[in-house]
């Protein structure tokens, strides 16, 4: 998108948050720049098509309005976001207990563009997957997993490279100076992803205690608290502190499962599951990690293709992270989440 394009999109959001439900004639005599009333009406659709902006009423009388979706949805510029320290930022540095009914609810997370781009990409997958044999395609799942298992544990904090997972998950053989738990770590990720391909349909319905059981797999051994945590944690990089009661955790999850369970749209489901069981921060550690492979879980489920996240930059994805954290806005996830699916169909299978 243009910048001059990009411009005026913002100064017509702007001008109908600050003016709601006002007419399309209302709004382009209210801008301060010198453009045409073609131009704002083709601004408009845009935005509706982008889920930042509702109308009601027909003709003449069409009014526009922010969206519900407009905070979950809106562009946010990671690099100008962070430009700012971390007691500089105003954030939501609380759980938004109203995230499911209030804003999840209402919100189409996908746009109809990037619906038709991400089913274009799993009618690929369908596609090439249906002239593999079962040695190969579970041989291309071998592939991912080790990907996913590297990369999974990199962001978390693991030195093992990609090269190294191989020869630990292929021939169990570790790597010289590095820790028995970072190992660890890539096995029970290695096995979580066995346990999701062999139980494809676990995951669905999704259950707390389906979640909890994903999660012992991926700390076994780790001396990591199992179950849901009854203590406070903190995370670093931001304000954003967790929920602490063990109840309220529990109907968080409850709540996340049952969003995810009648949310029509797999792809919708996979994103929600990965950056809602990351906001909740349920366990003591080993949050995002059950998250991606929960994630994945869900893909698998409905025979769309996995992602291993293996392109994207650690700080990147720490970053989108702590803008849904902190804003409850999924813009910069959802890229993330379409341009790894988009790299897994085009590398995997």
């Amino acid at each position: 998108m243009k910048k001059q394009a990009i411009n005026k999109n913002e100064l017509v959001l702007k001008f109908i948050k600050e003016n709601p439900d006002k007419s399309s004639k209302e709004i382009h005599e209210g801008l301060t720049i010198d453009s045409g009333y073609a131009t704002v009406k083709r601004v408009l659709q845009s935005l509706i098509s982008e889920n930042l902006i509702v109308f009601s009423g027909k003709g003449k009388a069409t009014k526009y309005s922010i969206s519900p979706a407009y905070e979950l949805l809106r562009p946010i510029d990671l690099e100008e976001y962070f430009a700012k320290e971390i007691d500089e930022r105003v954030v939501k540095d609380r759980f938004n207990s109203g995230i499911f009914s209030e804003v999840l609810n209402k919100a189409s997370i996908f746009t109809d563009e990037e619906l038709d781009q991400l089913n274009l990409l799993q009618q690929k997958y369908t596609n090439n997957v249906e002239g593999l044999s079962k040695a190969q395609y579970r041989k291309e799942l071998d592939r991912l997993a080790i990907d996913l298992s590297w990369k999974s544990s990199q962001i978390e904090g693991n030195t093992y490279s990609l090269l190294e997972t191989e020869r630990l998950l292929k021939d169990k053989e570790t790597a010289a100076g590095k820790t028995k738990e970072e190992a660890i770590m890539l096995l029970n990720h290695k096995d979580a992803l066995d346990f999701i391909i062999d139980n494809s349909s676990y995951v669905t319905p999704l259950k707390v205690s389906v979640i909890e059981d994903i999660h012992s797999i991926l700390i076994k051994d780790l001396g990591v608290d199992r179950n849901i945590r009854t203590r406070r944690v903190g995370i670093s990089g931001t304000n954003y502190k967790p929920l602490d009661n063990e109840f309220q955790i529990k109907e968080a999850l409850e709540g996340t499962c049952k969003l995810i369970n009648t949310e029509e749209n797999v792809f919708a489901k996979a994103l929600l599951t990965l950056v809602l069981l990351s906001y909740i921060q349920a366990f003591n550690d080993g949050n995002k990690r059950t998250a991606r492979i929960i994630s994945n879980a869900v893909l698998v489920s409905y025979n769309y293709c996995p992602i291993s996240f293996r392109t994207i930059d650690s700080v990147e994805y720490k970053k989108a992270m702590l803008v849904f954290y902190e804003q409850n806005n999924i813009s910069a996830f959802k890229k993330i989440f379409i341009s790894q699916f988009e790299f897994a169909v085009s590398t995997y299978f």
